[in-house]
């Protein structure tokens, strides 16, 4: 008999980006894993109360919420262009054809 496998610890690639990219910036010193996880339970809380998770995109969403107010945080000009990435990953992502690498265009 054959062991099942154990569960994926994250449901999406974007899940597991977003976590390392947290620690990455934790690790180069830009905030204190404390701070990260009294923000974090604190959106999370913020989140909850306007219903439940299920863990998954909705979790993930609010740790971009959280890795966002840290590096506003540590140094506002790191996310000075982000409405205008934003802006422009929701244009190619749209306009892209399905199967095909999406790649937008610098702001």
């Amino acid at each position: 008999m054959t062991a099942p496998a154990p569960p994926a610890p994250f449901d999406a690639p974007w899940h597991a980006q977003a976590f390392a990219l947290a620690v990455a910036l934790n690790e180069a010193g830009l905030y204190s894993w404390s701070d990260w996880t009294e923000r974090f339970g604190a959106d999370l809380r913020a989140a909850r109360a306007q219903g439940p998770l299920d863990g998954s995109d909705d979790y993930f969403a609010v740790w971009l919420t959280t890795l966002e107010a840290m590096l506003r945080a540590a140094d506002p000009a790191l996310l000075s262009g982000l409405p205008d990435w934003t802006r422009a990953w929701t244009e190619a992502y749209l306009t892209t054809p399905h199967g095909q690498p999406v790649r937008p265009t610098a702001p």
